[in-house]
């Protein structure tokens, strides 16, 4: 069903509010932790034993038990949130519906998130964890691993892809891209149809975008660098074969539809798949809701594909 006039009225009263965020993230961040929905069963998930280190430090990792585990994967998962406010915490039900729809084991990255640690601190912690996944397979008992991420995650899925490559250390066969944030302006200079005609009045707004990449670059430069925006690769061959799902009213969808054609170009394999009458963050929602239910029906198809 269309979005008629009386949601949009209402989304404009529930769109983010165009606060400085800078001195508002902290306060988000709880308040994500509180209004997340809550998990029936919170012994579906335990944190790994196994310890993973970037750096100085160690980078948490939860895991997410299906009750019907019928599928030999791990979805390895990065949430959403703007490199800024997400948490694993506020993740946890939509990760425990994933293992559940998909049959997967779900594997949850406890990433740094900025302004705290700027880039590219979170996107190590995502490579780190992934390295050692696909280095040390009998760690999850040699699994197919695949990546997947939301929003900002998508962002960190699709960098982690190209940083592997281009490291030479690992290469991920599969990722899932769910309305990734692949570009580097939402400004009115943006060349994405989809910033202009969602870029306002529908939750996520242009502006608070633009907010997150000042939050999460450390320079300027950044906005340039393609493991910031995946889209500033200057090549996009040897990637994993790839599902690119796009909300029809979030401002990020035709940057994300973009990266899809660039993997298409380059010969990988790639489904593009625009989920209609949603917006952004829907996948957020409970699976009784019917577009979620769609998505998770394009996934299974997508990993039960003899593409990988």
């Amino acid at each position: 069903m269309a979005i008629n006039r009386a949601m949009r009225a209402a989304l404009h009263v529930l769109a983010y509010p165009e606060v400085d965020i800078k001195k508002t993230y902290l306060v988000e961040r709880e308040i994500k932790k509180l209004t997340a929905r809550r998990l029936k069963n919170p012994s579906l998930y335990h944190i790994w034993e196994h310890k993973i280190f970037c750096g100085d430090h160690e980078v948490p990792v939860r895991i997410f038990m299906p009750d019907n585990r019928r599928r030999d994967c791990i979805l390895l998962f990065f949430h959403g949130g703007g490199w800024v406010t997400g948490t694993v915490d506020s993740y946890s039900a939509v990760c425990a519906d994933m293992a559940n729809m998909t049959g997967c084991l779900v594997a949850s990255v406890d990433y740094l998130l900025a302004p705290e640690h700027r880039f590219p601190a979170g996107l190590e912690d995502c490579y780190a964890v992934a390295r050692e996944l696909f280095l040390n397979r009998e760690l999850m008992e040699a699994l197919d691993i695949v990546l997947i991420g939301d929003s900002a995650g998508g962002n960190l899925a699709a960098a982690v892809s190209l940083m592997a490559r281009d490291r030479g250390e690992f290469l991920p066969g599969r990722q899932i891209l769910i309305y990734p944030a692949v570009g580097n302006d939402y400004s009115e200079n943006s060349p994405y149809p989809s910033v202009h005609e969602n870029g306002t009045g529908y939750l996520l707004t242009a502006k608070r975008v633009q907010d997150y990449l000042a939050l999460y670059r450390s320079s300027e430069e950044d906005l340039k660098n393609p493991y910031f925006a995946p889209l500033q690769a200057t090549s996009f061959a040897e990637q994993p074969d790839t599902l690119l799902i796009t909300a029809q009213y979030c401002p990020l969808r035709d940057e994300g539809e973009t990266y899809g054609q660039k993997l298409r170009d380059e010969g990988g394999y790639v489904e593009i798949h625009r989920i209609p009458d949603v917006l952004h963050g829907y996948f957020s929602l409970p699976v009784r809701y019917g577009p979620v239910k769609q998505t998770y029906e394009i996934i299974n198809r997508f990993l039960e594909g003899d593409n990988a």
